[in-house]
């Protein structure tokens, strides 16, 4: 191998973190530490991004290790996911059935009335871009009277609803596929197996739950942009709360442990026949990660779609060749591979000089 230790190392390296944690209390005494709850709370998407890259839903760590990485998306990830590796595997769920979500935010880009209606719910889709300069002074005062006032406007016993699923109604008119339990396949643990292509598409969804959110963002929107031939209509988006189901341990009965706020989306895309000359109909993307990321889930069903052509017909674009996909969305393997160039590589540099002194050595001399 091409490195070498440094001598003094472990001083410098001690050092280095020393400055780090500096960096981190730089308002000096009179500042006061991110408080955990508060990261969790009021950096919302941040912390929703954290718990989905990290592949662990807990939303207490994620915090954490937003808190120690200094809001370093990458290695925030990193270290949740590392503290993971360490905790040993009790049980796995049953398949879960979103449909039973309590939904915060639910809405289709394919009609206008759906089974329960639209629901906005909380995003920044119909707000201006503009600053806000009155939140650069706002005291707590002034932030708690907000939260007061918007929770005295709700009602009473106000509860979070589920709602039936549009592509259901599809379903029933024919245009979609029927559902066929038979063929479900055992799903691919990405954490235990490592990927052999070709892979089953659900070593592929379980890839893209827990990829970086820009990777999959690029990569979707370079078939969007013509480098593919998706271009899906959003079915239904959905963002709230799953909750989580495991046998009783003496009576087996399937019973509530909790729940994982999670995200959503289905697109429908151009339709298709099969082979057996069948009624032709609309095709499937699907997107699903923890926490509140709807750019993340809609960027993967776009590349679910496109993948799942590329198995069938070849890849004809980077967006539909599940090799080049799947091993370039993971942010926290990009980021290490990019991250080790820091790392000594004395000898082989000297090595590349050598050469390059020889070559030029060589070519002096035919020249004379």
């Amino acid at each position: 191998m091409g490195y070498v230790a440094i001598k003094g190392g472990g001083r410098a390296i001690d050092g280095a973190a020393d400055m780090l944690e500096l960096l981190r209390t730089r308002q000096g005494e009179s500042g006061q530490p991110l408080d955990i709850e508060t990261i969790e709370k009021q950096l919302y998407f941040l912390h929703s991004r954290i718990v989905s890259e990290g592949g662990l839903y807990h939303p207490k760590l994620a915090a954490l290790a937003i808190k120690q990485s200094l809001g370093d998306t990458l290695e925030a990830s990193f270290a949740l996911r590392a503290y993971r590796s360490t905790k040993p595997r009790l049980l796995e769920t049953p398949v879960h059935d979103t449909t039973n979500m309590r939904l915060i935010r639910r809405i289709s880009a394919s009609f206008k009335d759906i089974p329960g209606g639209q629901m906005l719910g909380p995003t920044t889709d119909y707000a201006l871009r503009l600053l806000r300069m009155d939140l650069l002074n706002e005291s707590p005062e002034q932030f708690q009277a907000i939260a007061k006032s918007l929770f005295a406007g709700l009602p009473e016993h106000a509860a979070l609803d589920s709602f039936p699923k549009v592509l259901d109604s599809l379903r029933a008119e024919g245009l979609l596929p029927k559902v066929n339990q038979a063929t479900r396949e055992q799903p691919f643990d990405i954490t235990r197996e490592p990927l052999v292509f070709p892979v089953p598409r659900s070593a592929a969804l379980a890839t893209m739950a827990r990829g970086e959110t820009g990777s999959l963002l690029a990569i979707a929107y370079s078939n969007m942009r013509g480098y593919g031939d998706v271009h899906p209509t959003v079915a239904e988006l959905r963002v709230g709360y799953l909750p989580v189901m495991l046998p009783h341990p003496l009576t087996g009965e399937l019973t509530e442990v909790g729940e994982v706020l999670m995200t959503e989306c289905e697109v429908v895309a151009m339709y298709q026949g099969d082979d057996n000359n069948a009624v032709p109909t609309f095709t499937l993307g699907y997107g699903a990660c923890f926490g509140h990321n709807e750019v993340k889930a809609i960027s993967m069903a776009i590349l679910d779609r496109a993948l799942q052509k590329g198995m069938q017909d070849g890849a004809e674009n980077p967006s539909e060749d599940p090799e080049f996909v799947l091993l370039h969305v993971d942010g926290i393997d990009s980021m290490g591979f990019a991250s080790h160039y820091k790392m000594p590589h004395y000898v082989t540099f000297q090595s590349d000089m050598d050469r390059l002194r020889t070559t030029q050595q060589k070519q002096e001399a035919n020249h004379e």
